[in-house]
């Protein structure tokens, strides 16, 4: 609260930034990738879920390690880590350095981020419920503020639209229209 007694939105700092992708969420990105060879924003906990082949831990700053492969992303959603990981993804991908990813990020379609994912992406699922993140202790939390989207960078739009039309509305870009290089 200012002040002047308005209410002022500031996100949890004091909770712990870690919230874990449900494993239906998780199943449905593996349908599209195949195995995930990299989780580059990732915890022991979370790779309990994700199986990735090789992940990055905060300690390790996957913003600094090579990305490759399929990747999925689930970013530390403050800022600035958020746009930093969803930019080196898009550029990634772009590069031609990994083959596909799968990124779960709020819906703000208006910033930077989202809309330099957009720029590479061959589909889009924004679910039709917020997503329930869990906690370390793996219960559901109704805490998120906003909706999400989960980006799909790569081939296999089919795939994407199968697999993730159970959660929500998905769009996909035609092949002979997608942007493969970065911007």
């Amino acid at each position: 609260m200012t002040s002047s007694g308005k209410l002022i939105h500031h996100p949890r700092r004091a909770m712990k930034n870690e919230w874990y992708t449900p494993p239906d969420i998780l199943t449905a990105a593996r349908d599209v990738l195949g195995v995930i060879d990299l989780d580059p924003a990732s915890s022991e906990i979370a790779n309990l879920t994700v199986h990735a082949t090789r992940y990055y831990t905060i300690e390790q700053d996957g913003l600094a390690q090579k990305w490759y492969g399929n990747v999925w992303l689930n970013p530390p959603y403050t800022q600035p880590a958020c746009a930093q990981f969803c930019h080196k993804a898009a550029e990634a991908f772009g590069a031609g350095e990994i083959t596909a990813a799968i990124v779960l990020v709020n819906n703000a379609t208006e910033t930077g981020y989202f809309q330099r994912l957009l720029d590479v992406a061959s589909g889009v699922c924004f679910p039709a419920q917020r997503v329930k993140f869990l906690d370390p202790e793996g219960r559901p939390s109704n805490r998120s503020l906003q909706g999400q989207a989960l980006v799909y960078l790569g081939p296999e739009t089919s795939r994407f639209r199968s697999s993730f039309g159970r959660f929500g509305a998905v769009l996909t870009v035609p092949p002979a229209m997608q942007m493969k290089e970065a911007i």
